[in-house]
């Protein structure tokens, strides 16, 4: 008898064009995932319009384009069930069932909902759907009932928030409907964008997936370094230079214990430090961007993959919701 594989979901909204910190933060562990799980990965693009909702013109192009990411890095459809979040009406459904009996502390107590409001003063964030996106996004989730969703320490808050629904929703109904999934944690390693801070969209400091060899090389020499380190002979120090940080994750460890003797006694020069850096980055990239070429040339391929994904996500999304609709008696 075969034993059916744990379920894990997880998704992305599609607010822009994907990034190196969303291949090492997300994809790489997704890419091992899909190996020992039933995998559910999707592009919520209801959520984009959480922050989004004053320019929805270029959501279609970032979703696609975060498909076309998503399977130039080695998501396989034929592991993986692959959707668009709103092809699927049933997340909307439960999504506003849920919004009925979520206590509106719960959702003021999220950690970031102050916080985005802070970091994107230029957008009005003080609206319905911004503060009740955890609840969408519990939807998400409990729709499908994953026995795990791979989430950061600081997404855990979260994670607590569809459980804490889970269990108010099966206590209101006396109906065991949704099972509490478990957080599988991964080590999101910190990846800093060319001017510094942390890679981010939102910053402008992004090296996308997308960009081409040339692009990349360019912004890598334009990268931040050392402060301190002002003249080619002046002694750096690589605990405290973006660029190193890029050698810890992509270099060799003889490579880096090189570039750390080195900066400190200013025997390699800035320069010639991002290019060695550079030259990694490329090397990682390259089997991306030829996979990627081949897809951007048949297109059709990639609406092949949604409709089959959507499908398949939607057998579950049906089932889960006609038993939400018997528990509450609707």
């Amino acid at each position: 008898m075969t034993i059916p594989k744990k379920r894990v979901l997880s998704g992305m909204q599609p607010s822009g064009l994907l990034h190196l910190g969303n291949y090492l933060g997300a994809l790489e562990n997704w890419k091992s995932l899909q190996h020992e799980f039933e995998c559910y990965f999707f592009v919520a693009d209801w959520h984009a319009l959480s922050t989004n909702y004053a320019d929805t013109s270029r959501i279609h192009e970032f979703s696609r384009e975060l498909l076309i990411d998503w399977l130039a890095a080695g998501i396989d459809p034929e592991r993986a069930t692959v959707f668009i979040q709103s092809r699927i009406p049933e997340h909307a459904v439960l999504h506003l069932l849920l919004s009925m009996m979520t206590p509106i502390s719960w959702l003021e107590r999220n950690p970031t909902y102050k916080e985005k409001q802070e970091e994107i003063k230029e957008k009005d964030l003080s609206t319905y759907g911004f503060l009740g996106y955890p609840v969408l996004q519990a939807a998400d989730i409990l729709l499908y009932k994953p026995d795990f969703v791979p989430v950061g320490k600081d997404q855990l808050p979260h994670l607590e928030l569809t459980r804490e629904l889970a269990r108010r929703f099966n206590d209101i109904y006396k109906t065991p409907v949704f099972p509490e999934p478990k957080e599988h944690l991964t080590k999101f390693p910190k990846v800093m964008g060319t001017d510094g801070r942390k890679m981010s969209k939102s910053y402008g400091n992004t090296i996308n997936l997308s960009d081409s060899e040339p692009v990349v090389r360019q912004k890598l020499k334009t990268m931040v370094t050392d402060p301190a380190r002002v003249r080619r002979h002046d002694p750096g120090n690589p605990d405290l230079c973006p660029v190193y940080d890029f050698h810890k994750i992509f270099s060799l460890p003889m490579i880096q214990a090189q570039i750390n003797t080195e900066c400190r006694t200013a025997a390699i020069g800035c320069i010639d430090c991002k290019k060695l850096v550079a030259d990694r980055i490329i090397e990682r990239m390259t089997p991306m961007w030829d996979a990627r070429a081949a897809m951007v040339s048949h297109p059709s391929r990639i609406d092949e993959i949604v409709q089959d994904g959507s499908q398949r996500a939607a057998k579950v999304a049906t089932a889960t919701l006609a038993e939400v609709n018997e528990a509450m008696k609707i």
